[in-house]
């Protein structure tokens, strides 16, 4: 299903952007000869009244709008004004820049049906504060719930997370404002420095040593991945496991950590399955996190509802929620932006980037977690695709947009031969980007 929900995203996001350039060159009055979903030999097509072919291909990594051009193919004489190399240099602009630009309307309206419809969250309170972290020096406590980092109100744990996200490989003084228990408010400031810069896969909330607020769910097997080390262990569903090496369980994280702590260790589990006790040898698997080893077992639980009061929920009127989602996307943009720029500074691994096995496995969960929460992720991989799309990078939309600005300023386009050789650094540039993605997506799963 991780596939086919992969599939799904991607194919829905290409033709949203594709359809940008599509609308656009139609209504400057550039004939359009195929718009296709995939790369490759199309597996199906059709060609409307105006001559276009509409194709599904079968490599579901992008798509394309091709336009009657003189560069690509001899022209007849009587279609020279629907050439699009023939337009206006500020219709080419926006030709090009359409397809980004849909990229964001989409993510603007679903996270307005989002917020029309209604959003949930989990009231952030702290429920552990590691020692000798950043928030045990800072004077955090357990029970103190997040209101506010520096000028940002965080009403939920998914707000606190995308904040501290802006703050990666960052050093500065965060300010949190946190309400305790009693009602009491209160200030602390957290110092950062370099915070989490090296991290390949970074998680603000331990990096920072805090502890969400979690119920006491007992270790009892609610999915096990297939190939794992736990189903080759003979593990069942429904099993409770009470002991590891004879060392008590008292909780599901307690057996997350137990196994997390020791890769490629043999382990004696004790199980309660059906009313008897039985015994189970399991050895996790090994993989890397961080420059660390850890184990994996390949066991997920079954949460449980949480309380209402732990529950935070918030809707919107229709022009409210059309503001809150223009102020969404407009964030992304900004933090996918900055993001990237603390890779090319150093500030951020590039590790951090993630090709289609990520994507996919993204795609696959966040679907799982119900239409509210695919429907988030749509909305950020659109501005994702969006941003990567207007780099002034040649073979991307804004490569060419940079190319037709330069065309305007000079009066007349670069030479061929110049175009020629930025394009090949352009190709070169994002094959090599995509050979850091892929290189990281095979480590996450090693």
């Amino acid at each position: 299903m991780t596939v086919l929900y992969f599939i799904v995203a991607i194919s829905l996001l290409v033709v949203i952007h594709e359809y940008g350039h599509f609308w656009v060159a139609r209504r400057c009055g550039v004939d359009v000869l195929r718009f296709s979903v995939g790369f490759g030999k199309p597996l199906w097509s059709w060609k409307d009244k105006h001559g276009t072919e509409y194709a599904i291909a079968p490599i579901p990594l992008g798509g394309y709008v091709k336009m009657l051009d003189e560069r690509e193919a001899t022209v007849p004489e009587h279609l020279l004004d629907r050439a699009f190399n023939r337009k206006p240099v500020w219709q080419r602009i926006a030709i090009a820049a359409a397809g980004p630009l849909a990229n964001f309307i989409f993510a603007i309206f679903a996270y307005w049906a989002l917020f029309v419809g209604g959003t949930t969250g989990v009231v952030p309170v702290i429920g552990q504060v590691q020692p000798d972290s950043i928030a045990a020096q800072s004077g955090l406590q357990p029970g103190d719930e997040i209101v506010q980092i520096a000028s940002t109100e965080t009403e939920t744990w998914q707000e606190v997370q995308w904040t501290l996200l802006s703050y990666l490989g960052e050093s500065t003084d965060l300010i949190i404002a946190v309400r305790s228990e009693s009602g009491a408010l209160r200030q602390h400031t957290l110092p950062l420095n370099n915070w989490l810069s090296a991290s390949d896969s970074p998680e603000p909330l331990s990096g920072l040593g805090i502890v969400p607020r979690r119920l006491n769910v007992p270790a009892v097997v609610g999915q096990l991945v297939d190939g794992g080390a736990a189903q080759a262990a003979g593990l069942q569903v429904g099993d409770l496991v009470t002991a590891v090496n004879d060392e008590p369980i008292a909780d599901w994280m307690a057996w997350v950590n137990v196994v997390r702590n020791s890769p490629d260790q043999a382990l004696m589990l004790t199980v309660q399955r059906g009313g008897e006790t039985v015994s189970v040898h399991m050895t996790p698997a090994a993989r890397e996190q961080d420059g660390q080893r850890i184990g994996f077992a390949g066991v997920q639980v079954d949460i449980p509802e949480l309380p209402q009061d732990w529950i935070r929920s918030s809707s919107y009127d229709p022009f409210s929620a059309l503001l809150h989602g223009l102020e969404k996307t407009w964030n992304l943009v900004g933090f996918t932006l900055e993001s990237l720029w603390k890779m090319l500074a150093g500030d951020l691994s590039v590790k951090n980037l993630s090709g289609p096995i990520t994507i996919a496995k993204v795609a696959g969960s966040s679907a799982s977690g119900g239409l509210e929460t695919f429907v988030d992720f749509l909305a950020l991989l659109s501005v994702s695709l969006g941003v990567l799309n207007l780099l002034p990078v040649p073979m991307l939309d804004g490569g060419h947009i940079l190319f037709y600005t330069i065309e305007a300023l000079r009066g007349k386009p670069l030479s061929e031969r110049v175009q020629i050789a930025a394009l090949q650094f352009g190709m070169f540039l994002l094959l090599s980007l995509m050979m850091v993605a892929f290189y990281n997506d095979i480590s996450r799963l090693m």
